[in-house]
């Protein structure tokens, strides 16, 4: 089978079961077209097409499974809270100058910070030592206590 009857053929039926494991049209998107590049990337030969579309169910089922387990462990800020957060414009100021940061400085500070990963984590995340990171927080404390304070 060419790669477009296997997306004509298996992706309304696989479509659907990444909805009903992910209860979200985004995400089963997401896992419908991680199947898909598998299948692409596979070099596997199937026996016939009953065990092909036993694969790629197979495939969609452990997709969905791991974004589950990724969500359980890194829980998600709703757009409801954030635009609460901006309504209180103390913080909504903070923010904007969190947002002007070097990057590098600005990508420590809001790891650690906003989204509370410990120091280690955020050297394992950014790829660079702990003494690094430490240094990029005081970096970034000390621009954000300038900047704040100039207004």
């Amino acid at each position: 089978m060419t790669i477009e009857e296997v997306v004509a053929v298996y992706s309304p039926m696989l479509y659907r079961i990444c909805v009903v494991m992910l209860g979200n049209e985004a995400d089963a998107q997401d896992a419908l077209q991680d199947t898909i590049c598998r299948y692409l990337e596979c070099k596997k030969e199937f026996r016939d097409r009953e065990h092909e579309k036993a694969w790629l169910i197979k495939v969609a089922q452990n997709r969905c499974r791991d974004m589950r387990r990724f969500q359980a462990r890194h829980p998600k800020v709703s757009l409801e809270e954030i635009d609460v957060s901006y309504e209180n414009p103390e913080y909504s100021h903070v923010l904007a100058e969190l947002v002007s940061l070097p990057l590098p400085v600005k990508a420590a500070v809001y790891l650690y910070y906003i989204e509370g990963y410990k120091t280690a984590e955020v050297s394992e995340i950014l790829g660079i030592s702990v003494n690094a990171v430490k240094k990029r927080l005081q970096r970034g404390r000390k621009m954000l206590r300038l900047r704040l304070e100039e207004e």
